[in-house]
């Protein structure tokens, strides 16, 4: 199993979770983040300049069986990209074990 972990655009959350569906990722757990960016210059709109170091982002935390790991990251990544600097990042670990609570059963099988 693994966990995978995406820190993307806010913009983008009702792309990336039509694509997760599409692929047959059906559960999994977000929240809204603030992060700190590499851009320093801040957007000019209207003659005002806007910081852009403090970023609005989503956070996406995923557990898949092994077989779904190829599919939820490129799944993220065309959902999810513009081209544009600040895309996101995707992070992807190892899960030793999960356990349903309901049944105490264990395994990939608790994903399901």
């Amino acid at each position: 199993m693994k966990k995978i972990e995406a820190i993307i655009r806010k913009s983008k959350f009702s792309d990336v979770k039509n694509a997760l569906h599409d692929v047959g990722v059906n559960f999994f757990t977000y929240w809204d983040v603030t992060g700190q960016g590499h851009e320093k210059e801040g957007h000019v709109y209207r003659g005002v300049t806007y910081s852009t170091c403090d970023i609005q982002r989503r956070f996406l935390s995923l557990v898949v069986n092994d077989d779904y790991e190829k599919a939820t990251i490129d799944a993220i990544i065309a959902s999810a990209g513009s081209g544009e600097v600040g895309d996101g990042k995707i992070f992807v670990s190892d899960i030793k074990e999960s356990y349903r609570i309901r049944t105490g059963e264990k395994g990939g099988d608790t994903l399901k």
